[in-house]
């Protein structure tokens, strides 16, 4: 039997974007049984696409099973608008896709998605893979002495400056990809080559997620995460990593066009990386360890001092040196004023 699936997609001030996805999604190979457009931009760009006049309009009528919702203040927010998404979901529904807004699909995207959900059934949540951000060569060797490449599962990417030093310092993670160290600041999914393999981890992208309804039915994304929501991924999935499996599978592949528009400015996203990623690694480990912790500051410290060094090593110094005060000032917070839920 064949799973039922809906698609919700979040959008802010991305008109332009979305259209771009929603190209992709009209070719897929498995065709949604719904999808869920939640709007919750401060103009109507996006409304005069999918609903002008408060009538269907013109694109709306050509997508089957779309339903557009343009939000109030009250429900604006990516955490906020998912959980309306969510909440709007037909009771027949056996999964729940979400995909950023600025994604482009392979045709075969949800077909490989829902194919993972066949092979592990007992997976409460399945991630997408993005391929354009990383370039991956094939490599029969694995040199863990080589600092220049990370190297997993028979292929090879340039290792960054950041985890070279972390890698120098003792301050590198020994667990695979996508699976979050107890002092965190672990490899994120892009560190899975496009092996086409699924791989277990404990977080995913929320991006380029899904989940069983059931699952959706008891757990929220939290509402700390106003707005543009940084981390809000890691911190509803490491949760559920808690009571089932999360999966993530290669073969199922899109590319992320990261959109300039509706995002917070640097100074705002230094101090959300800083304080939203305190709040995730305190949510997954609530009694570290002094060496947890011990390791936690020095990575976050060290991210924040190579920051400022960016700001004489690349064009966007401007850039770079409001990011290093957001991050700083996200910091010096953390010992007088950490985040609560």
């Amino acid at each position: 039997m064949n799973l039922k699936f809906s698609l919700i997609i979040c959008t802010y001030q991305r008109p332009d974007a979305i259209m771009k996805l929603m190209e992709t999604v009209g070719c897929q190979s498995r065709y949604m049984d719904e999808i869920i457009i939640v709007d919750g931009s401060t103009d109507n760009e996006t409304s005069v696409l999918f609903r002008a006049g408060g009538e269907r309009s013109r694109t709306e009528s050509k997508i089957p099973n779309l339903q557009y919702y343009k939000v109030l203040k009250e429900h604006r927010g990516l955490t906020k608008q998912r959980n309306y998404g969510i909440d709007r979901v037909t009771e027949d529904i056996d999964i729940v896709c979400f995909l950023d807004d600025d994604v482009i699909l392979q045709p075969d995207y949800f077909q490989k998605l829902l194919e993972t959900y066949k092979k592990h059934p007992e997976a409460i949540g399945v991630g997408g893979y993005i391929t354009n951000e990383v370039t991956w060569e094939p490599s029969k060797k694995n040199n863990p002495a080589d600092l220049h490449h990370f190297y997993f599962d028979g292929y090879r990417r340039r290792e960054s400056s950041r985890y070279k030093l972390r890698r120098k310092l003792g301050l590198i993670q020994k667990t695979a990809p996508g699976n979050y160290p107890a002092f965190g600041h672990g490899r994120s999914i892009s560190f899975f080559p496009p092996s086409g393999k699924i791989y277990e981890v404990n977080h995913l992208m929320g991006g380029v997620s899904s989940f069983p309804k059931y699952i959706l039915d008891k757990h929220k994304f939290s509402e700390y995460f106003e707005g543009y929501g940084l981390y809000e991924d890691a911190h509803f999935t490491l949760g559920l990593s808690k009571i089932g499996k999360l999966y993530v599978n290669t073969a199922a592949q899109l590319e992320h066009h990261h959109n300039p528009q509706g995002r917070p400015n640097l100074y705002h996203y230094g101090i959300m990386v800083t304080r939203n990623g305190w709040f995730v690694w305190h949510t997954f480990n609530p009694s570290p360890t002094f060496k947890e912790t011990t390791k936690w500051w020095l990575i976050s410290i060290l991210l924040t001092a190579i920051r400022f060094l960016n700001i004489f090593t690349t064009k966007d110094a401007a850039g770079s040196f409001r990011e290093f005060l957001g991050r700083t000032v996200g910091l010096f917070s953390l010992l007088f004023n950490k985040p609560k839920e």
